[in-house]
């Protein structure tokens, strides 16, 4: 069903295109905050990993303790950062925006439903049943999950442990994640910035007031803490921003109420199935890994769990661009602003790639020394400092394909009917992935399967932004690969010149520092030689922000 098209917001208002002085300052601060926060988590992320390699090293239970842990990322994957938020922040974008119609057009006295509240309440409580029914399907068949996920395991009891227990998460992530992206598209970021904050520091406190009684167990058990932390730090923000229940509506309203309803169940299935079907193939590439590793030496599956978690870093600060923008993204799409879409989705990802390329520059030159720091004490011996820096360096490879994937399905599924098209390519990717590392794990072993990962999220990354600008956003496909372009060949040259740097240096300290410190003067220096984008912007803010002495 159509209707009239929602006014555009007080900040679109502007001339096609453009982004009012407000919105741009919001932006910026929203960004700062989310940064801080996201910092602060991926921190205490690492703090989390430290622990865990340091209570339970490299081994067999810790790599049971993984194939559990499958399940809680697979639900983050999912429910909080792809398929709930590319779902249900373009909805709640669409209920403000009809809001706000509503408003200006002063139609309260004949219909008092508010789009939000009924949007909320076609979906909540379904979606709740349906994750709980799911999270105890899960515990009940784990022994079977299990031997699906990990064939190679000589003993599946923790992993079942284990995996009954991160079952929760199935439950809590979704309504963390149905939490964040209602408050996102209300363009508050602080309660779904703090989320992994909260998760973190749950999984912490439990592994060490459990370990010496529950062993591995206990960092399954923080799991779940965890993930109920998630949802209360957001519960009162989200509660605030509900409007006031109205009295039972009768008549026209009545009838806006029951049609708000079967109208959200139809397009939740509708718009979640294509959504699913991506982020599910993009989550099976962690799947193929821990399956072709369960056969290798005991181990593999932490090296290479240890090597994403800190590879992957770069990643993460470089969609928090995306992540406070994708509200906006959906609401400009929402409006018919298509110029204002295009821009900043250019803007993007040029972003998201100055951000990724420079921490993958930096991961590559110094991956031992990081890998030293990090986790080398307890039961974490040099022998895996060496194994698991060795495939950080690979799959930092792969580090620019996995950033523009995030930020690429944005726009792709903005609108009201999400295509298939971002699972075709996911698709694409996975089989390159599966195809080219089934012989390279058996000749390299857990570097293949690394290596392969990089290579098909290349291909996918590649897929989407030349279907970007072909079917949604009329994006110059050339000129963003273009400066891409660029900012590969400058974050080439500061990894060659950091991991040289850093080799001379004994300490690992030092030489995290002196790689560090060549690198980024590296890619600065290259950046701006080659004409990479985004870095004479940011050497002109600077600029522009330093008091000079007249």
């Amino acid at each position: 069903m159509t209707g009239p098209r929602p006014h555009p917001a007080p900040e679109a208002r502007q001339t096609a295109g453009e982004e009012s002085p407000r919105l741009g300052r919001f932006l910026a601060r929203a960004a700062a905050v989310t940064a801080g926060l996201t910092a602060a988590g991926s921190l205490f992320g690492l703090f989390r990993d430290q622990a865990i390699a340091t209570l339970f090293g490299a081994d067999a239970d810790t790599d049971a303790f993984l194939v559990a842990w499958t399940v809680p990322e697979l639900a983050a994957t999912l429910l909080i950062e792809d398929a709930m938020a590319l779902v249900l922040v373009p909805a709640f974008s669409l209920a403000l925006s009809r809001r706000a119609a509503r408003e200006a057009d002063e139609q309260t006295l004949t219909d008092r439903t508010d789009p939000v509240r009924a949007l909320v309440a076609a979906t909540l409580t379904r979606l709740s049943l349906v994750l709980a029914c799911a999270a105890g399907l899960l515990a009940l068949c784990a022994p079977y999950v299990v031997r699906l996920l990990a064939p190679g395991l000589p003993d599946i009891g923790t992993a079942v442990d284990c995996l009954r227990l991160t079952a929760l998460t199935v439950l809590t992530f979704g309504l963390a994640g149905y939490f964040s992206a209602a408050l996102r598209a209300h363009r508050h970021f602080v309660a779904p910035a703090a989320i992994y904050l909260a998760y973190n520091c749950g999984v912490i406190a439990v592994m060490f007031a459990g370990h010496g009684l529950l062993g591995v167990r206990a960092a399954a058990l923080g799991v779940a803490v965890g993930g109920a932390l998630m949802v209360l730090v957001q519960l009162p923000a989200f509660l605030a921003r509900l409007p006031d229940r109205p009295g039972r509506a009768a008549g026209p309203a009545a009838h806006a109420v029951r049609e708000h309803a079967r109208t959200g169940a139809l397009v939740g299935v509708r718009v979640l199935a294509p959504v699913a079907a991506f982020t599910v193939s993009r989550q099976a590439q962690v799947f193929f890994e821990r399956f072709m590793a369960s056969s290798l030496p005991a181990g593999a599956i932490s090296h290479l769990n240890y090597a994403q978690k800190v590879a992957q870093l770069p990643m993460v600060l470089s969609l928090m661009v995306c992540t406070v923008t994708f509200p906006v993204v959906a609401r400009a799409m929402a409006d018919g602003d298509a110029v204002a879409a295009r821009r900043r989705v250019e803007r993007d990802l040029t972003l998201a790639g100055t951000v990724v390329l420079l921490g993958a520059a930096y991961v590559v030159a110094c991956a031992p020394q990081l890998v030293g720091l990090l986790f080398e004490r307890g039961a974490f011996e040099a022998r895996d400092t060496a194994a698991t820096a060795e495939v950080m360096r690979v799959y930092s490879c792969g580090l620019l394909g996995h950033s523009m994937v995030g930020a690429l399905v944005r726009p792709f599924f903005s609108g009201n009917r999400p295509p298939w098209y971002p699972a075709a390519a996911m698709a694409a990717g996975l089989a390159v992935t599966v195809g080219t590392g089934v012989p390279a794990a058996g000749r390299w072993g857990v570097l293949g399967i690394a290596g392969a990962n990089a290579l098909g999220i290349t291909l996918t990354a590649a897929l989407l932004l030349h279907g970007l600008g072909a079917r949604v956003v009329a994006i110059d496909v050339r000129r963003v690969a273009g400066g891409l372009l660029r900012l590969l060949v400058a974050a080439g040259a500061a990894a060659v010149a950091g991991w040289a740097a850093a080799a001379l240096c004994s300490a690992p300290l030092t030489g995290a520092v002196v790689g560090g410190t060549v690198v980024l003067t590296g890619f600065l220096a290259v950046g701006l030689l080659v004409g990479a984008p985004e870095l004479p912007r940011l050497f002109a803010a600077v600029d522009r922000r330093i008091p000079y002495a007249r």
